[in-house]
């Protein structure tokens, strides 16, 4: 049988040269080149014994015993795999420190796992050269786009079983480089490959391939959506960008549709796919694939999901409790998400008293987060809101939410460090706080006396109204 040899030159790694051998329809690392390349003839002169050099002169002195066995044939499988296992710690140590250079010499001897003798070890080797190789070339200085391609075409078919993962990330490679025709195309590829039967792990790849050819599809069709809003409805270009456009928009929605049925999370095809469908008017249509992804036990749960809806059900101006439905479950999840001071006044405008007792315990969770412990607007709705629930008679709701907090809030938000923190960064904010201190813990509180005791010009009346409210309604007040 005639050998067919081919040759990939990897000028960011200086000395190496890798050769791809095809013989038989079997392809692996040509190691003979590999290993010539490494040994040197030693001298007395050479400290630390034998050594190994690589591409740029540094010296591998564990490696010279073993590569010396690989080129006589009478490696021992345990030292191969010492060896294997050791390059592979100074890799990822190389990797983890940024040290991209020599993260790539020692590349240079870990392709020798290409020709393990465990079969099992042989078969994962591909995968994990691709990692490894893929991750040195994104980062080394002397990298390109061109070497990237090289080495990315090469390693798809070095164990054909991982063809479909390199394809999807050489996309997303290409994608993140501007390059969005060499990914579609790198996708159509990818799409149509196959190799034996059908596995579940190749539909799962093969499914994300054609959804991210679907993006880049929508990606098209919304620049073609951009150029239509500047164009007169009576011109020629208009008709035309219209018919390109539902040409592109069928293509996509084909793709994208039967993505979204497969439980998942699914974000970004999600939104594109709704909006296509808003597009054209299908509203319906929308409505119902961002239903079925929000509540759909079949999908696992997920925030986005009732925040694409609630988005929806206001471009659409639904009413008020079916909005309140849809945030309520995402208060559920999250807490402390942005959307829940809408959510509060919601809430608030409503006329059912669950509701407006919902809205106090929606502001008091905001706040249990450190993320939101310097939101000015969400402690101006619970100084607020506090007043009017105290004034409206609910003391009951204050103290239930209070209490389940009293043992940690007062260190957590109202410290003495925090007053002068707050009074310093934002006086805004420590205005605020100091009312909502001043209602929970009454006048004693430290927070609230440092901040009353200040004298500031623009503050002076807003301090002084404070003294007053906390006066009136303070829980701590027995007159309560």
């Amino acid at each position: 049988m005639r050998r067919r040899v081919e040759t990939l030159w990897l000028p960011w790694l200086p000395g190496l040269s890798v050769a791809l051998e095809t013989l038989g329809g079997e392809s692996r690392f040509c190691m003979s080149d590999f290993s010539e390349d490494l040994i040197r003839p030693m001298t007395e002169d050479d400290p630390g014994g034998n050594c190994v050099p690589s591409g740029t002169g540094m010296y591998l002195p564990w490696l010279q015993k073993h590569i010396e066995s690989v080129a006589t044939g009478g490696k021992k499988e345990k030292d191969f795999a010492q060896t294997t296992n050791a390059c592979l710690h100074f890799i990822q140590e190389a990797l983890l420190k940024h040290q991209w250079q020599q993260a790539a010499e020692y590349m240079h001897s870990y392709f020798q796992t290409l020709e393990d003798a465990d079969s099992c070890k042989r078969q994962a080797a591909p995968e994990i050269i691709w990692k490894l190789g893929s991750e040195i070339l994104y980062y080394h200085p002397k990298s390109g786009v061109e070497t990237f391609n090289t080495f990315a075409d090469r390693m798809k078919n070095i164990g054909v079983m991982n063809y479909l993962k390199i394809s999807l990330q050489h996309a997303l490679y290409l994608l993140h480089h501007g390059m969005f025709d060499d990914a579609s195309r790198s996708l159509s590829q990818a799409e149509t490959w196959r190799y034996g039967e059908k596995s579940s792990s190749q539909e799962v790849l093969i499914n994300l391939i054609q959804a991210y050819k679907g993006l880049l599809q929508y990606y098209t069709w919304s620049k073609k959506k951009m150029e239509l809003s500047k164009l007169d409805e009576d011109d020629y270009a208009y008709n035309t960008t219209s018919q390109n456009m539902l040409s592109h928009g069928w293509k996509t929605s084909v793709n994208l549709c039967a993505l979204i049925q497969i439980p998942g999370v699914w974000d970004p095809f999600v939104k594109s796919y709704v909006e296509m469908l808003e597009f054209y008017g299908d509203q319906d249509g929308a409505r119902e694939v961002l239903t079925n992804y929000a509540y759909d036990e079949k999908f696992p749960s997920n925030p986005n999901a009732h925040v694409y809806l609630y988005d929806f059900l206001k471009r659409e101006k639904a009413p008020r409790e079916k909005l309140i439905s849809v945030l309520k479950i995402l208060y559920q999840i999250v807490p402390s998400h942005k959307l829940m001071l809408e959510f509060h006044r919601l809430l608030r405008k409503s006329g059912r008293e669950e509701h407006r007792r919902l809205g106090l315990e929606v502001l008091f969770a905001v706040l249990d987060f450190a993320g939101c412990t310097k939101n000015v607007t969400a402690w101006k709705y619970l100084a607020k809101y506090l007043r009017e629930t105290l004034m409206g008679r609910h003391v009951a709701w204050v103290r239930e939410g209070w209490d389940s907090r009293r043992s940690w809030w007062p260190s957590f938000h109202f410290s003495y460090f925090w007053a002068k923190s707050d009074w310093k960064e934002d006086k805004a904010l420590a205005s605020e706080k100091a009312v909502v201190a001043g209602i929970l813990l009454g006048k004693g509180c430290r927070y609230f006396r440092y901040i009353s005791k200040q004298d500031h010009q623009v503050f002076r009346k807003k301090i002084k109204r404070m003294k007053k409210l906390v006066k009136k309604c303070s829980i701590v007040n027995p007159g309560l």
